[in-house]
């Protein structure tokens, strides 16, 4: 079964993302990289090409290098990662790079999780225009968004077996990142201000995201800000202590070698938060990509990443209880809606979305948040 044999209309949205001219980048890079290397080195750039699936947060670019080392030839495969430039109408308010280079090298220094080696970053936006990192290249096979992995692809190829392996594999890369010791001093920039939970900084965080948004067009969004009352009114009594959380914890930042994880990305919004954080966002992603294929009448993946099943492999895996899960769910549903209400006045700007008549269609989730919100939303189907 391959994916386009199963895509119905109207399920795979159109997304204008960075334009980049390869020729000019690989002459620019090619240039940087000789500043980097050691003198004589004659780096050489070529093999450019833009991954099929490029995410919004980031523009990738995958391209080969050889180089020269005392005397000694070398080659390595390796990818770009360009924030976007400010023209292409951002998705966030910014990014840092330069926390992502960190977070990447402390977990791939304090556990064994798959994080590709990174070896450069530029916070400058002179060389290629935005600021970049270099990281190594990892093959394998990623569960892709859009169209979302669940109306078919590799995924859909496995056995039961196969399904069930790749989730408690998945599952114990948010345990492994979760265990590591003390991670605010090996990555100084996941630190927050005294006199301030983590889990209050990271709410007030989402809080001024929505206000960005909303700076250009004035719009208010009732279901996002139902859910952030409905948050307010449904705070943790004892949060789970702070953990080092990967911030974008799904699959489809996991790239597979068969079921196993080969290599764990997107690490730019890691954080100090609960455990939770990680494993709400997580839940939260499958369960909406599934509410989606069922909503154009295909079956999905509905066996994959039930709350029960995730939660009781979790807990083995890292030897805690879960705490206020649905709290996190209704979180991470917030979250997400307010990331896809900028990419839908994306859409409109670029011509590709008419301006909805309700505000709450800004969020393609909608109705599961507002179900979420009054307590009425299924989730053991």
């Amino acid at each position: 079964m391959t994916t386009e044999s199963v895509i119905p209309e109207g399920a795979e949205a159109k997304i204008t993302t960075t334009e980049t001219d390869l020729r000019d980048l690989r002459e620019r890079l090619q240039g940087w990289l000789g500043r980097q290397l050691d003198a004589g080195s004659a780096p050489r750039v070529y093999n450019l090409t833009r991954p099929g699936h490029s995410g919004m947060s980031s523009v990738s670019v995958l391209f080969d290098l050889d180089w020269t080392a005392q005397g000694v030839p070398h080659t390595a495969h390796l990818v770009a990662r360009l924030a976007p430039e400010a023209t292409a109408f951002p998705v966030f308010p910014g990014y840092d790079l330069q926390h992502q280079f960190d977070v990447m090298a402390t977990v791939r220094e304090h556990s064994d999780v798959p994080v590709p080696h990174v070896w450069w970053v530029e916070t400058s936006v002179e060389p290629l225009g935005s600021p970049f990192l270099v990281m190594e290249r990892v093959s394998g096979a990623v569960p892709v968004d859009n169209p979302p992995y669940v109306f078919g692809g590799w995924l859909h190829e496995l056995d039961a077996e196969g399904r069930e392996a790749l989730q408690e594999a998945s599952v114990r890369v948010l345990a492994r990142v979760h265990a590591i010791e003390n991670p605010a001093a090996k990555a100084p920039s996941l630190t927050v201000g005294s006199g301030e939970s983590s889990l209050r900084h990271h709410f007030e965080s989402e809080r001024a995201y929505y206000e960005w948004t909303r700076r250009n067009d004035g719009l208010r969004i009732p279901v996002l800000e139902r859910a952030f009352d409905w948050l307010e009114a449904n705070w943790p009594a004892e949060p789970s202590p702070d953990v080092l959380c990967w911030g974008d914890s799904r699959i489809g930042n996991i790239m597979y070698d068969g079921t196993s994880p080969a290599a764990v990305l997107d690490w730019e919004s890691a954080v100090l938060a609960p455990r939770e954080l990680d494993l709400g966002w997580f839940l939260f992603f499958h369960r909406c990509f599934q509410d989606l294929a069922e909503q154009f009448s295909m079956p999905g993946l509905p066996e994959m990443f039930r709350p029960s099943d995730v939660v009781a492999q979790y807990e083995s895996a890292a030897g805690v209880e879960v705490r206020d899960l649905d709290f996190y769910l209704v979180y991470a549903a917030l979250r997400h809606g307010i990331v896809m209400s900028q990419i839908e006045r994306r859409r409109i700007h670029f011509g590709e979305a008419d301006v909805p008549e309700n505000p709450d269609e800004y969020v393609l989730h909608h109705r599961m948040l507002a179900q979420l919100i009054d307590e009425t939303y299924e989730w053991e189907k």
